[in-house]
């Protein structure tokens, strides 16, 4: 069995903060791919189901984000999950608003959810980092987070969640490199290949040919015709 935990806050006055893009995550994945209904337990909402014949259990912690670990700690523990079937979702400052990179173990750079799964497990887990830009200054990161995405935030989310949606399957196999590609397909489109005219299509242009009915120059015109 293999484990995604989203991380974000409970309730109806977090859901739409940029720190829940975890929870949001999973929300899309359960719903693309028809996984139970969610259920408590673990100190979470919790569903499964499949992804390319790999069960899944998603997981969204409800002891609030600093607690994290203690809900991933159990459900960890009750399935015996080893860590590197272990892949949580989390908002990420440092990358730019819809860019999405994959991690394996190291550090959890300040992040109160990682930290909090760390004390419990270690940090021998995957990670996707979804990118929610930065505010500009560090004093400014908890409002920035914990408020709600901005509408022309919405675009590239509804993008990255869809990216997310499709790319579960290759997540869940350990392709790494067509879970990215499911995700970018969504986020930067290839350009339709409409049809232009390349320089070998242009006509090619010419001198034009001299009016078969004009009349031919005089000698006077010829000879001031050299000078020019």
């Amino acid at each position: 069995m293999k484990l995604f935990v989203g991380l974000g806050n409970p309730g109806a006055k977090y859901a739409h903060n940029r720190h829940n893009i975890g929870f949001m995550a999973l929300d899309r994945i359960a719903e693309d791919h028809q996984f139970s209904p969610w259920h408590s337990k673990f100190q979470g909402q919790v569903c499964d189901g499949t992804l390319g014949g790999h069960k899944v259990l998603l997981l969204k912690p409800t002891t609030f984000m600093n607690l994290s670990g203690q809900s991933v700690g159990e459900a960890v523990r009750f399935h015996k999950i080893p860590l590197d079937q272990v892949t949580v979702f989390h908002d990420e400052l440092d990358l730019a608003p819809g860019k999405l990179r994959l991690k394996q173990g190291g550090g959890h750079a300040g992040h109160n959810g990682l930290r909090s799964i760390h004390a419990h497990l270690g940090a021998d887990y995957g990670r996707v980092r979804l990118g929610i830009g930065h505010p500009g200054h560090k004093d400014a990161v908890a409002g920035f987070v914990l408020r709600d995405f901005a509408k022309a935030d919405q675009n590239w989310l509804a993008a990255l969640l869809t990216g997310l949606g499709k790319g579960a399957v290759h997540l869940a196999a350990g392709d790494r490199a067509k879970f990215m590609n499911a995700v970018a397909l969504q986020i930067a489109p290839p350009r339709s290949s409409k049809t232009t005219k390349t320089a070998a299509q242009e006509p090619v242009q010419t001198a034009a040919a001299p009016d078969e009915g004009a009349p031919a120059p005089s000698p006077i015109q010829r000879l001031l015709d050299k000078f020019k």
